[in-house]
Order: C-alpha cells, then structure tokens, then sequence
C-alpha cells in the first residue's frame, strides 16, 4: 500500500521549505516534490564547473526586518547560516571614485535613517535637509497606501521632492533592489511596505542579512533534514502534476506514480502554475488567468574570479553604474581567492549582451570602482541570468492571488503571492507559512 501523507507540497524553494516545515512541527506528514535535480528553487546555488565552487544563483540580501524568514530559520535551526549587521551600514563608490559610507545611529526608528543621511557626506546639506520631506510617510508607514497603489515608486519620490544624489544614491538604488523593476514602472506601494519594515520597528530590522554559507546549504538542506526527522520526505526530481475533479483534488502524479495526499500547497511561481493541474481546472480559471498576464523582470549576476584579494569591504554600492552592488564571496564564505559577484536588478536592458559583454562592463566596472582590482589578474568570469526572477510591480498588473483557493485542499504560496512586499525571500516565507497555517485549519 503507498504512503500516505497529510500534505503534499509541490516545490523546495524558500515558500515550499517553510510551509513544509511549519507543516511537519505541528505533526503532519509531509511530502514535498521537486521537479528539478536540487533543492532551493529560485534561490540555490550550483557548482562551478572550472573552480569547483559552489556559486549562487543570484546574490540574495536579507534585511533584519525578515521576521518570517528568521522564524524559518529558526525552526530549522539555520540562524547562524546568516550574517547579520549590528545596524545599517552601507559603503558606496562614487562614478568618482570616492568611497562613503551611510551608517545609522543607534537612534529610535526612523530617526536613525535619518540620522544616517544627515550624517551621510556624500550628499550636499541641502539633500541631506530634503530628506526629512520623506518623514511623514515614513511614520505612517503602510497606513494609508490608496493613492501610493497607483503611482509609481518615481512619482512618489517626485511628490516627496526626493532628488540629486538622495534619489539617486539612496531611493532609487533600494527600490531597484527590492522590487528589481526601474521606480518609473513599479508601483510605490510594494516599496513603501519595504521602507515600513526596515526604518519602522527596531533598529536592527534595516540592517543587512548576508548568507554565510551558499544558498542551498543556508537553508534547504537544514530544512531537508528539519522534515525528514519529523516523518516527512523531500524527493527532487519528482515532476508533479495535480488532478482536480468536482471542486476537490483528485490526486498527484510522479512521473506515472500516485502520491497519496489529502492537501496540495503549491509554490509552482506564477509563469508555471497552469502546467501543474489537470482535469477540470475551471474553479481555478481566474487565478490562472491572472498568472498568465504576469510580466517577469530580469536579475543578471556577473561572477569574477581574481589572482588575489581585492576588496576589503564586504558588499559595496555602484551608484551610476550598470552593475549596483560587487559583493566579495570570500569574506562572505571564507575563501582564499577573491571571487566578486556582481548584480544588476530589473536588468532588462542587460539581458541580451553576450556573456563576454557582460564580463566586460562588471570587470571594467569593478576596475573603476576597487583600487585594489586594478593590478589584479582577472581569472574567470561567468554569467546568470534569471530572466524570470521576480514579477513585474506596475501598477497596471493583475492582483496576485491569496494562499486559499476555490478548489477544496489545494493553497498556494510562494513570492508572488498577495503579501503586500515584492517578489523577495521575505514574501516566499510570509507565504509558505500562511500556507500551512490555512492546510492546519482547513
């Protein structure tokens, strides 16, 4: 007789790993199914065929204010698989050349973010000053965001009188990287949401949360293991499809073997989910629908690989530059030999260059940007592109859907899910968990 299980979850990325986990501690038996060969999903990591080298998929950042990851990774017992800031502190290179740092007081939010940018000299006095137009918004905070769903992040930056280097080294450079689209097509509403949570708790919730580890080993394989203890399985490579008949699940299918469940959460992300059902699939016609319009945006990652070490900070600011952030691997995993990584977000412009190109403009860049880059022997370099590594914020998109859906015993999760916060880990956690919390109360 085949197993059964309480819950299936279909997919091992952050959302599926944190349902599944949230699932196995409150007693369920849980299966999750991976299509693929690795666990982690959009957030994993994969070996370098010349180094041999574990590399990231993408370089992923955490704040302090991910209540629902660390929740996560507490119950895995993975908190220390992260670095995490005493407080905000951001290093910045100039077009110039020249390095400052914005660094936040140990003040009460939001007064250390501003404290911070009034301390910042890379700024006149007169930005400096401007920036406290933006307090008002910052303590109301996701209280009122009606009129902020319909603008967009630039317009709502206009409105605040946000400009120069303020906008430009500060807002704009956190916009891209939160909602990985440009502040003149993302809605400012997902981003204000961003801004509540880093400047409006404690002080720790802006800091920044670097991996220690590589992606798969911060956080899937504890998770694997989590399950696995508590009479749960993780299979990868198990291809699912999932059968709906009369409003109801009619089953899960493996490749040609049925999986015994009584609930489905998927974490399928939006540009797959219509692959995943078959049979009558009209109850789910509206969400399908809306999956389908769904516009994805870009993220490109440039590796490089240098004869020695060239940074001494950890991550630094690209302002100006097609790349934002250089991130040093070696400190960050503790290698030997510098290994950078490079991202550009909402890269959409960036996407069609030849990986030769985009070896070039990172190298150039890091150049300009590190002295100690500039006598090094560039070794290696690789690219990742992720053309469909978050979903577009316009405003003018469809409404993302909630974890319960019209079919009975079937919930979904994952980023794209309606949490009010962008496409990040943060959203794929907050998610699996309300998951789980649904399929415990159905």
């Amino acid at each position: 007789m085949a197993d059964r299980f309480d819950v299936a979850v279909i997919g091992a990325g952050v959302a599926g790993l944190a349902a599944a986990a949230r699932l196995a501690e409150s007693g369920r038996r849980v299966i999750v199914l991976e299509a693929r060969g690795e666990l982690g999903g959009r957030a994993t990591a994969f070996v370098d065929r010349e180094t041999g080298e574990l590399v990231d998929n993408g370089q992923h950042v955490l704040f302090g204010c991910y209540h629902e990851t660390f929740a996560f990774l507490r119950r895995i017992g993975a908190e220390g698989n992260v670095r995490v800031q005493p407080s905000l502190e951001v290093a910045y290179v100039g077009p110039d050349g020249v390095r400052s740092v914005l660094a936040c007081p140990p003040w009460p939010p939001p007064l250390h973010l501003l404290g911070a940018i009034l301390k910042w000299d890379a700024l006149s006095w007169r930005e400096r000053l401007r920036s406290l137009r933006l307090a008002p918004a910052l303590r109301r905070g996701t209280s009122n965001l009606d009129r902020e769903t319909r603008e967009t992040v630039a317009a709502w930056l206009t409105r605040y009188r946000q400009s120069g280097r303020l906008r430009e080294w500060l807002w704009e450079p956190l916009a891209v990287a939160a909602l990985n689209q440009a502040p003149e097509e993302a809605a400012a509403a997902p981003f204000i949401t961003v801004l509540a949570g880093m400047f409006g708790g404690h002080r720790r919730d802006a800091s920044l949360v670097l991996p220690a580890k590589p992606l798969h080993e911060m956080y899937a394989i504890p998770a694997k293991v989590f399950i696995e203890a508590r009479g749960g399985t993780v299979r990868t490579h198990a291809l699912a499809r999932v059968g709906i008949a009369d409003g109801r699940i009619s089953g899960i299918d493996v490749r040609g073997e049925p999986v015994d469940a009584s609930a489905v959460v998927s974490t399928v992300p939006w540009f797959a989910l219509s692959q995943l059902f078959t049979g009558d699939v009209a109850p789910l016609e509206g969400i399908l629908a809306a999956a389908a319009r769904m516009v994805s945006k870009p993220i490109v990652t440039v590796n490089l690989w240098y004869d020695r070490a060239v940074m001494d900070d950890v991550f630094v600011g690209l302002p100006g530059r097609a790349m934002q952030w250089v991130f040093d691997k070696r400190q960050a995993f503790g290698e030997r030999a510098s290994h950078l990584s490079l991202v550009s977000s909402g890269a959409d412009e960036l996407v069609p260059l030849d990986n030769a190109s985009l070896i070039e403009l990172a190298a150039g860049e890091v150049a300009g940007a590190i002295p100690g880059a500039r006598g090094a022997t560039l070794l290696r370099g690789t690219v990742v592109r992720e053309k469909r590594a978050t979903f577009s914020l316009a405003p003018t998109e469809p409404a993302r859907p909630g974890v319960r859906t019209p079919v009975r015993g079937l919930f979904l999760a994952g980023d794209w899910i309606d949490t009010g916060l962008p496409g990040t880990i943060e959203s794929a956690a907050m998610a699996g968990h309300r998951a789980a919390e649904a399929a415990l109360h159905q």
